[in-house]
């Protein structure tokens, strides 16, 4: 791969509407990306806790489908970096040995820069375009991509825990949050995957087709639309929300192509000596 960045999402805690996870699915089918590892989840997951699924294929025949952290790698012929992408699922056993796993392929494939993504449950309409923050460890890279220096202290998912290994192990990284409204946490949200998507692909360079993606989160807006309307409590909330909204920081894309030309600047400047 050609100094590959790689781009990670996971079920689980960090992944309200599946809007994360989503994304990384998303990309991963548009760029064609094939699966190279995974890891076995015995070691790392509780079954009791995140119970294994079982399928039928087209024969009838029932299969048994096992969380997974899967590796599939796209390569990119109009970027200087090729994509590795991760679709994974949170951990419930071992972190710090299953961060060290991921570190560990970082370090084999060369992976020069590290986009985690995540969504959360936030007090939002459902109207409002959706806010996505970014955030980066690295001071210096922060400043480049107009990214915040995370001051969130409380409990932590794999993405924090995994963003502090890769801090640790000085490789460069930014997190990438998108805000979902809680009353609809549980509906699986292609606004929100949208949003993610858009600012992935800024920080990367590369345009993505979201055709699909824009007609299924009108979709989604205009069911949440009837829902609200359908209960009068919902509804008076809602208004309360978008009038005491207050503008937040979040990670701007007009100039994508300079975001973009900073990211390599960036990783040039702090590649192997």
């Amino acid at each position: 791969l050609r100094r590959p960045i790689l781009v990670a999402a996971f079920e689980g805690w960090n992944d309200a509407a599946d809007a994360a996870s989503a994304s990384v699915g998303y990309l991963s089918e548009l760029w064609g990306a094939r699966s190279f590892a995974s890891i076995d989840p015995e070691e790392y997951f509780d079954f009791s806790l995140t119970r294994p699924r079982v399928r039928l294929t087209d024969d009838h025949e029932r299969r048994i489908e096992w969380p997974t952290n899967e590796l599939r790698c796209a390569v990119m012929a109009d970027l200087p970096h090729d994509i590795v992408l991760l679709a994974g699922t949170e951990p419930n056993l071992r972190w710090r040995r299953f961060c060290a796993e991921l570190i560990s392929v970082t370090e084999a494939l060369g992976v020069e820069m590290v986009v985690t993504l995540g969504a959360l449950l936030a007090d939002v309409p459902h109207t409002r375009p959706v806010r996505v923050s970014g955030t980066a460890a690295d001071s210096e890279l922060a400043a480049r991509l107009h990214l915040e220096r995370s001051r969130y202290e409380g409990p932590t998912g794999i993405v924090g825990a995994f963003g502090d290994a890769l801090r640790q192990a000085g490789v460069p990284s930014a997190s990438l949050w998108a805000t979902v409204p809680h009353y609809v946490g549980q509906t699986p949200s292609p606004k929100a995957a949208l949003a993610l998507i858009e600012k992935t692909a800024a920080l990367l360079g590369v345009p993505v087709r979201t055709r699909e993606l824009e007609e299924a989160a009108a979709e989604y807006e205009t069911k949440v639309n009837e829902l609200v309307q359908a209960d009068s409590d919902i509804a008076e909330y809602v208004a309360q929300l978008e009038e005491d909204e207050e503008p937040e920081l979040e990670l701007e894309i007009e100039g994508a192509e300079s975001l973009a030309a900073e990211v390599e600047r960036f990783l040039r400047d702090h590649g192997p000596k």
